[in-house]
Parts: structure tokens; sequence; C-alpha cells
């Protein structure tokens, strides 16, 4: 008959597996204090970079203070903090992520504040009487080209095409400037601190709130009430956060995020809100400052959040 021994853990070997898990907590530790640092770091250092344009744009009440210069000015500030953490922590630029490939999520980002924003405007344009207004916009354009007897040729074979592409080249240097440091530098150090969803949340939060002063003491509003345009921007900024990270994370790339960014701004703003006219509550249900965006943005960053197992394994810890 076999004799069966019940294998207990001396108290050695208990003490050995203690010492191994402290082990391991240290090393988490070592690890995640650096990326706070850095964090801290950077956050100090872009709000006050963004603390001078911030004081003019105050100052004009106006964020085309400059000549546009000075908005221009805020949106570098993010990847001027970044660069200066990259310098202060020996970091290489080469983390930023600036590999272009592969281009399919660059061109995913072109489209997506098309298929957001589009049945937003068209609901309004649909419900509010008067509010699909292109008269204004056509004629501007028309007298641009000095093609005053054909706007619709003007806007629709010259400036929008123009907009689609050259415009969104421009919009890309800006968007670039804030992207590099939101989404390049800051958004991959605060998922290894807290995950994907906290994160992408914070990441969010943070962007929305560096908004402020412009929202509060200048006129980037489109003329909603600020007691609810300012919670309908913060909503939208951290739901797109969440789109923006997912990008970000997937592609190992901060150019998605740019290209989403600028494709936003060219669209919804130098188009879809120049087309329509602040008549009735249109101005509530369209522009940044809308209730429509935030809930087109909140199931678009869903539709990416469920997906979150897809990304790298390192940043779904506590997602």
């Amino acid at each position: 008959m076999r004799v069966y021994r019940r294998l207990r853990r001396t108290p050695i070997e208990c003490e050995d597996r203690k010492c191994i898990s402290h082990a391991r907590a240290a090393t988490i530790r070592l690890i995640m204090r650096p990326l706070a640092r850095q964090i801290a770091t950077f956050l100090v250092l872009v709000f006050l970079f963004s603390c001078v344009p911030y004081a003019l744009m105050i100052h004009t009440h106006h964020i085309g203070a400059g000549g546009g210069m000075v908005v221009r000015l805020v949106m570098w500030c993010p990847t001027l903090a970044a660069l200066a953490c990259c310098a202060l922590f020996r970091i290489d630029l080469a983390t930023l992520g600036w590999n272009w490939r592969p281009a399919k999520w660059v061109g995913l980002a072109y489209v997506l504040p098309l298929l957001y924003a589009i049945p937003v405007y068209a609901v309004c344009w649909i419900a509010v009487k008067g509010s699909f207004a292109p008269g204004v916009f056509e004629s501007d354009v028309a007298r641009s080209f000095g093609l005053e007897k054909w706007p619709h040729l003007a806007t629709i074979g010259l400036e929008i095409p123009l907009l689609a592409t050259l415009g969104v080249i421009g919009s890309l240097a800006n968007a670039l400037g804030e992207e590099i440091g939101w989404r390049g530098f800051l958004l991959p150090r605060l998922t290894g601190q807290f995950g994907f969803t906290f994160g992408c949340l914070i990441s969010g939060c943070v962007w929305a709130v560096w908004h402020y002063p412009g929202l509060l003491w200048a006129d980037y509003n489109a003329g909603t009430d600020p007691r609810f345009g300012l919670p309908c921007f913060t909503l939208m900024v951290v739901f797109t956060a969440f789109i923006m990270g997912w990008l970000r994370l997937k592609s190992g790339s901060l150019w998605p995020c740019a290209m989403l960014h600028a494709s936003h701004n060219l669209f919804i703003q130098a188009i879809f809100d120049r087309i329509t006219a602040p008549v009735g509550r249109a101005l509530y249900i369209t522009t940044e400052f809308g209730a429509g965006l935030v809930l087109t943005v909140a199931a678009t960053a869903l539709f990416f959040w469920l997906r979150r197992k897809q990304l790298p394994a390192q940043v779904q810890s506590y997602s």
C-alpha cells in the first residue's frame, strides 16, 4: 500500500513566498513612482505655460486675439510641457508615438467626426424651423472667390472640397500641438498608472478643465447659457478622450488622435456651425456646447470602450 503524505509548506517556504510578494509589490511601486512624477510634472507645466496666452485671451475677451496667434500658442502649450518633461526625465522622444502606420486608423479618425456630427445637425435642421441656413455661408464663400453669381458652385465645388483636404492639413497643425502633449505623453502614463478606463477619464477631465479659461472669460462659446454649455462641453470632451485613447493605444501612434481633433474642429466649427442659424433651440442641440454631440460622442465612446480588450494587455488593468 502506498502512503500519501499531505504536503505542507514549511515556515521558511512561507517566508520565501512573502518575500517574493513584497519584492513584486516593491517593483511595481518603483515602476509607478516615476510615472506619477512625470504625470504631476506635466500637469504643472502645461497649466503654467498656458497662463500667458490665456491671460491675453482673458484681457481681450477674445480667443482670436493677436490675429489668431494666441489661440495657436495655447494649443501648443501641451507639446511644450511634454518636451520639457522628456528633457527633465530623459525620456526618448520616440515614445511619444510618431509612427504614421497603419494609416487605416488615421483614415478612421478623419471620418469619425462626420459620423457623430451629421446626425445631430440633421435632426436639428429638421426639428428646428429655419435652422438650416447656408445662405450667409454661401454668400461669404462666393464673395471670397469672386463668384457672387454662382454661390452653390463656389461652396460645393470649391470651398468644401478645399476645407476637407487642405483645410484639414492646417487644422492638423494646430491640433498636433495639443495631441503631442495629451495623447502622446500624458495618456500612456495615465493608463500605465490607472488602466484604460480611469486613464481616459482623468485625461478627459484635465483636457476639459484646461479649456475653461477660454470658455468662462473669453468668447469660446457658441452662445448657449454657460450653465448649460459648460457641462455639455465637458462631457463631450471626456467622451472624446475615450475615443482618442483607444485609437492612441491601438495604433501606437498619436496621429489618429491629431487627425480626429483636426477633423472635428474643421467639420463642426468651420462648416456645420456656419450653416446652422442660431434660431429657437438650435444652439442647445448643435455646436460643442449643445446636448446633441454629447449623446452621439458618448455612443461612439461606448463603442470603443466595449472593445478595450483589443488593446495591448498592459493597459487593460483596472479598466
